[in-house]
């Protein structure tokens, strides 16, 4: 009999097992039982071709609708073209060479799986070369098991293993499975109406009925869900066991005075995120929250006015910045916004004042030496910096609060560093921000551990931004008017930004199948000669020395450059309100928070803003249908449901489905919040009465085995 831990090597063979390693990361049979079935299909059915990505290895149930043989142009040989139709989008099969017994298998009106690569010909999706697996309902002789099922899996394949063939080892383990405990217990089972584990197992891969599919699925989401939760209910418990510096609010202290000067008036959202984040600043107990807003909403005056009240407090606040770029931008800003306030031990420094200090990683010595003095002798009430600040060798005099920005940009282990930086053994208050707005299901499973706040109104002033997608495989000249664009704002007296998703100077990619990215280093050269020819053009990527990234942003926020050619180093926090055009090159390759923030980067001043998404993507695939989305709203909450309709879930949380191992392939993050939030208040009654789980071990190995400990770490990142 077979167990979950058993190698496959003895179930399926070598080879098999072989495969299934070397294309899936798949080793275990319980590896191989949790590679669920990505779409399901009625005989008689077939499966949506729309949606298909290119580069990706698809399988897909179809209808050959026609197949032409044709002689190849350039050398001998014949060409086998097959249009395969699901009933409303067509697909080009192409195969290579003198294979007459393809012509007459594949014959008009024949069903069956196709499964290959996706590539592209004459800006036309296409499978070359696809392997497949004819099902013929006529024939009583067929091996293929699966297909004499009213309901056929379709498993997520990969180069070198096919989704049939993996439904043939997924059968060959189910004929020898011998069930073992339920790791969910007994009393959980039945207070949900869930199935049992292994039943749960077999049923989804192998359903009689779609009822018995929707039951196995929801078993198995809450294996999921709840894994989630429990790790983020056991963060929580160890967060608050430790005290926290209490920081009430002081009447008359720098706070008061800021808020006193403040030239515009704070917007709803700001005054009641403050007032919670105030609150909490004021216990003893460790502040955990997240704070979610949109591209300009006024998170940083947010986190301003906290630090100022734990700074009358007689502590310190430090504000953790993802990149020197913009751990300077924050420096300046604080300093600009507090003005005398700001200027302690200076001249014209108001009575009640604190000093910033910034604190980098490329700072000279001499620089860096009184930034580290001034934050062990307290002389700083706020330090600023990179992750330079959770250096062992960086000390705090009385380190009580840490605002991190642009969360997703940092790991669980630096948040913790900062967490034990705390005097006496306290634990610093920890707000955490992120300009991406995400979706409820998305707080509770992704920042579960976090407290979360948001800001969904706009302060008034901000000018609207418009975007376009500049689809240059199928209209080239649109590329030549974009460059135009850029010039007409700089003859206007304004300022563009290029981004590049790679700077240009990095070894050579291994993978030759994909065009590498456009680079900064390899397009300036071409603009400068080129269609922006006499315009002032200016360099910013993450190599740069600290000094020069810091010069340049000063020229540019100065409009001594027009056009600022950079990575995503400007994603975040930087604001020049001169600059009213963005090109973001080769738009694909950015996920949708990246392409929403980097937008944000224009629009800021008087005058409206324009995004153009520069791409290859062809129509019809899911990657342009993801620039659709971001082209057709400025509305962040709405954009991060968008994209979770759009993309899969195992993307969500940082892995491609193409077949590899994830934590997470059956929760969805858009459908599923019965699921979450129940799993959540579950997790949470478990680990207030057995924090360790010791005495629920079976929870205890669900959890290590469906998410393992690299897993929630970047969970917590993410």
């Amino acid at each position: 009999m077979t167990e979950l831990h058993d190698k496959l090597t003895g179930v399926v063979g070598a080879k098999a097992a072989g495969a299934l390693a070397k294309s899936l990361d798949i080793h275990t049979v319980a590896d191989l039982l949790r590679h669920y079935p990505r779409r399901y299909a009625r005989r008689g059915e077939l499966t949506d071709i729309a949606g298909l990505e290119l580069g990706e290895h698809a399988t897909v149930l179809a209808r050959v609708e026609s197949a032409t043989k044709k002689p190849m142009r350039q050398r001998k040989g014949s060409i086998l073209e097959v249009t395969i139709t699901d009933g409303r989008r067509r697909l080009s099969c192409a195969f290579f060479g003198n294979q007459a017994w393809r012509e007459r298998e594949l014959r008009p009106g024949k069903t069956g799986l196709f499964a290959g690569k996706v590539t592209a010909f004459r800006n036309t999706l296409q499978l070359a070369n696809p392997e497949y697996e004819l099902i013929d309902p006529d024939d009583d002789m067929s091996t293929m098991d699966d297909f004499l099922a009213e309901i056929i899996p379709v498993y997520p394949a990969a180069q070198g293993i096919q989704s049939w063939t993996i439904g043939y080892a997924v059968r060959q383990v189910l004929a020898t499975l011998e069930d073992g405990d339920d790791p969910v217990p007994s009393w959980l089972r039945e207070e949900h109406q869930l199935d049992d584990l292994y039943e749960a197992l077999r049923q989804i891969h192998r359903p009689e009925s779609f009822e018995q599919l929707d039951s196995a699925r929801e078993r198995l989401k809450w294996d999921e869900a709840l894994a989630v939760q429990l790790i983020f209910a056991q963060r929580r418990y160890s967060t608050i066991s430790r005290p926290a510096p209490s920081c009430p609010v002081v009447p008359d202290g720098v706070a008061a005075a800021f808020d006193g000067k403040l030239p515009f008036e704070l917007t709803k959202g700001q005054r009641e995120v403050g007032s919670a984040v105030a609150a909490d600043l004021a216990t003893e107990h460790p502040m955990n929250r997240l704070l979610q807003g949109e591209v300009g909403s006024g998170k940083t005056i947010v986190a301003l006015r906290a630090m100022l009240q734990v700074v009358d407090a007689g502590r310190q606040a430090a504000l953790l910045a993802p990149t020197e770029v913009l751990a300077a931008q924050h420096a300046r800003s604080l300093r600009e916004m507090l003005g005398d306030l700001g200027m302690a031990g200076e001249l014209g420094a108001a009575d009640k004042s604190t000093r910033i200090t910034l604190l980098t990683g490329s700072m000279s010595a001499k620089e860096r030496k009184q930034a580290l003095l001034d934050a062990a002798s307290g002389a700083a009430g706020i330090v600023v910096g990179t992750h330079a600040l959770i250096q062992d060798h960086v000390s705090f005099a009385d380190l009580a609060f840490v605002v991190v920005d642009e969360q997703h940009r940092f790991g669980v282990e630096q948040r913790d560093a900062l967490r034990s930086r705390g005097a006496n053994s306290t634990s610093p208050h920890v707000l955490v921000m992120t300009a991406t707005p995400i979706p409820r299901t998305v707080a509770m499973t992704v920042y579960g551990d976090l407290e979360v706040s948001s800001l969904r109104e706009l302060p008034a002033g901000r000018s609207p931004i418009s975007t376009s997608v500049v689809p240059v495989a199928e209209k080239p000249a649109w590329l030549d008017r974009a460059w135009q664009r850029v010039t007409e704002e700089v003859g206007k007296g304004h300022q563009a930004y290029v981004v590049c998703p790679r700077i240009g100077d990095e070894p050579p990619s291994d993978k030759s199948d994909k065009r590498p990215a456009i680079a900064v280093l390899d397009l300036v050269p071409q603009l400068e000669q080129g269609p922006l020819r006499g315009l002032r053009i200016g360099v910013l990527h993450g190599r740069l020395p600290g000094e020069e990234k810091d010069a340049v942003m000063r020229a540019f926020a100065a409009a001594e450059i027009d056009v600022l050619v950079a990575t995503t180093v400007i994603e975040v926090g930087v604001n020049v309100p001169n600059a009213t055009l963005m090109a973001i090159m080769d738009a694909d390759r950015f996920g949708v928070s990246q392409l929403h923030q980097l937008r944000g980067r224009v629009g800021r001043g008087s005058v409206p803003g324009l995004c153009l998404l520069v791409t290859e993507a062809l129509d019809g695939t899911s990657t342009r249908a993801r620039l659709a989305a971001v082209e057709s709203t400025l509305d962040g909450f709405e954009l991060s449901k968008l994209d979770l309709e759009l993309r899969r879930e195992g993307d969500i949380l940082g892995a491609a489905q193409s077949g590899k191992r994830s934590g997470l392939k059956l929760l969805s993050l858009l459908a599923d919040e019965p699921v979450i939030a129940g799993a959540r208040a579950v997790a949470q009654r478990i680990v207030e009465r057995d924090p360790s789980l010791t005495e629920h071990p079976g929870l205890a190995g669900m959890v290590s085995e469906v998410i393992d400990t690299e897993r929630a770490e970047y969970l917590d990142k993410s």
